[in-house]
């Protein structure tokens, strides 16, 4: 096991590399001109130029890059242009809403789409079975940003039940936090409760063919035990794989949510940043965002082991 983490923590190291040379390119190459957006349209041409110089916007893109990656090694994600405060504190602070949120979710959708999936898998070809297939495809098609929009009008609106938009912090009371991420919550979380629910009844439906199952069921043990002991361990791989990829997409997906919802997290960060061409921001949060999907995916790879004895990791 300690052989396989330190490997697959190497294995991190170019991939952050690639992703910070990406990230890099992304921002250099985007058109418009942060100095020019800070002193406004009123600006001489001269001031201009005078700020790009202090700014070193005018040295080289090796130069630039060079600098930044520097400053990165040392921990220093750089100043935003615009916020007066640090890369790393302007992350620390839309951080919460977004964690909140994209845990939020994940638990709605785990708890919907792992019942609907086992059942379904259960009852196969029946008319749970269609009706769960159905209402999954559907969920898969619509956009976050429509039922969000769709969650609005019936739940606020017409019933007025929870708040339009805004967000309240957890120090503001559990009941009031809940309410606020409920809908952003649900609206968010229903494309990866569809997606889980196909995963999980195709993983449980592969498995019920297998040997060991039909052996359990002919030495008389309970349906139970053999649908949750024996199946959904052995079904729990894929699964496992897809509500880990699936909160990543939560984490970094949240924007156009965030933005009906008027959530300060990182997606409104990170738009706000594009437009006002907030280059250390962009930089900055992209890069962090990808640490932590590399880092979700390697405690997935590691829990691999832990579900299924079979997989050898310390095996050379």
């Amino acid at each position: 096991m300690i052989n396989y983490v330190f490997k697959r923590i190497l294995s991190v190291i170019p991939v952050l590399l690639i992703v910070a040379v990406v990230v890099f390119s992304i921002t250099y190459l985007t058109p418009g001109d942060p100095a020019r957006v800070i002193l406004g349209a009123d600006a001489t041409e001269t001031e201009v130029i005078e700020l790009q110089e202090k700014m070193g916007l005018n040295d080289s893109p090796i130069e630039q890059f060079t600098r930044w990656f520097g400053n990165l090694l040392q921990g220093d994600l750089g100043d935003s242009y615009f916020m007066n405060k640090s890369v790393m504190a302007a992350f620390a602070d839309h951080f919460m809403p977004t964690l909140s949120l994209a845990l939020m979710a994940q638990l709605i959708a785990i708890l919907i789409a792992l019942p609907l999936g086992i059942f379904a898998a259960v009852r196969r070809g029946s008319v749970l079975d269609q009706t769960v297939m159905g209402i999954s495809l559907i969920g898969i098609s619509v956009p976050s940003f429509l039922l969000a929009l769709i969650l609005v009008l019936i739940f606020s609106v017409n019933l007025g039940l929870l708040p339009v938009a805004g967000y309240q912090p957890l120090t503001a009371g559990l009941d009031m936090h809940l309410r606020y991420l409920l809908m952003p919550a649900v609206a968010l979380g229903a494309m990866q409760a569809a997606l889980i629910t196909r995963m999980t009844r195709s993983a449980m439906l592969e498995v019920f063919n297998n040997n060991y199952i039909k052996t359990a069921h002919s030495k008389g043990v309970k349906e139970k035990k053999v649908l949750f002991k024996h199946a959904l361990r052995n079904a729990a791989l894929p699964i496992l794989t897809v509500i880990g990829q699936t909160f990543g997409v939560l984490i970094t997906g949240a924007a156009v949510v965030e933005t009906v919802f008027n959530i300060p997290g990182i997606g409104q960060l990170i738009i706000n940043s594009v437009e006002r061409r907030d280059f250390p921001v962009i930089q900055g949060v992209v890069l962090l965002i990808s640490i932590t999907y590399v880092l979700l995916n390697l405690i997935i790879d590691l829990l691999y082991g832990v579900l299924d004895p079979r997989i050898r990791l310390d095996k050379k």
